[in-house]
């Protein structure tokens, strides 16, 4: 498809990029955003390119070449996909950013389901169940990149991975990590049908968290920012482990918790 150039606010290509800053709309479409030629290049990097590269133009002089942009227009070009070049307003009001970096894409979602999983990949696996801030999501995902995690396994109602917010706070995780939703009910027959340890962090007849018994493939539970996980998800644990508290805080963010822990499971499984 032809490099196109539109500078009108009104036109369907613009307004259908726009859209997918809604849930409504990503999940009609399956499709979502992603900013910035950093986050793009990791996409790449992991097999996928965007349906439609959305770049601002210059206003004076042309851009300055990038080898990094010049790779991705070249993949989008291959895949047949479409280059569109527009005004750093249109592009501010796609993204929702006054200060839009540059360059955005619109990717295909892809399958997120248990049975694309192979447990065995790696020997951590973070699982958070109705975790609701993009921004946690996004984290997680970046910490499971962090750790060489397998991936993250959203258990329930979760806020959704392929949203702005998420995707930003990815830092190309997004791309990088494995990404799975279900429910519980079909997790637990899942997990028990072969190897894996599931650990959550609690506070019910858990054990300190430096030096408890993990195994790999381990999988990392943690629960909603507010209401931790449910008590018979908990009860459904092989390993339940706390960490200390030493300041008036009784909990972490969730984010973090499942951060510090992963951590300790990894040296347990090194060392």
């Amino acid at each position: 498809m032809p490099r196109r150039e539109i500078t009108s606010f009104s036109n369907p290509t613009i307004k259908a990029l726009r859209s997918l800053r809604d849930k409504k709309h990503r999940q009609r479409d399956r499709r979502f955003l992603a900013e910035g030629l950093r986050l793009l290049t990791d996409a790449r990097e992991s097999g996928r390119v965007p349906e439609v590269l959305v770049k601002a133009a210059h206003s004076k002089g042309g851009r300055d070449p990038h080898p990094l942009l010049d790779a991705l227009e070249g993949a989008v070009e291959a895949a047949g996909g479409d280059i569109v070049e527009t005004t750093p307003d249109i592009l501010s009001k796609i993204t929702g950013k006054d200060n839009p970096q540059g360059v955005a894409g619109a990717f295909a979602e892809w399958d997120t389901s248990l049975d694309t999983v192979d447990r065995n990949v790696a020997p951590i696996w973070l699982v958070a169940q109705a975790l609701r801030d993009p921004g946690n999501l996004g984290t997680m995902l970046r910490t499971g990149d962090a750790v060489g995690a397998g991936g993250l396994i959203l258990i329930d109602d979760c806020a959704d991975p392929f949203g702005v917010e998420a995707v930003r706070a990815s830092m190309g995780a997004i791309f990088t990590q494995k990404l799975v939703r279900a429910r519980w009910e079909e997790f637990v027959p899942w997990l028990r049908g072969g190897s894996g340890q599931l650990v959550a962090a609690s506070l019910r007849e858990a054990v300190p968290y430096r030096g408890a018994p993990y195994a790999a493939p381990c999988f990392v539970l943690v629960g909603n920012e507010s209401q931790g996980l449910p008590e018979e998800y908990e009860a459904a644990c092989d390993l339940r482990v706390t960490m200390p508290m030493r300041g008036r805080a009784d909990s972490l963010n969730a984010a973090v918790a499942a951060a510090v822990l992963s951590y300790e499971v990894l040296a347990s499984l090194e060392g």
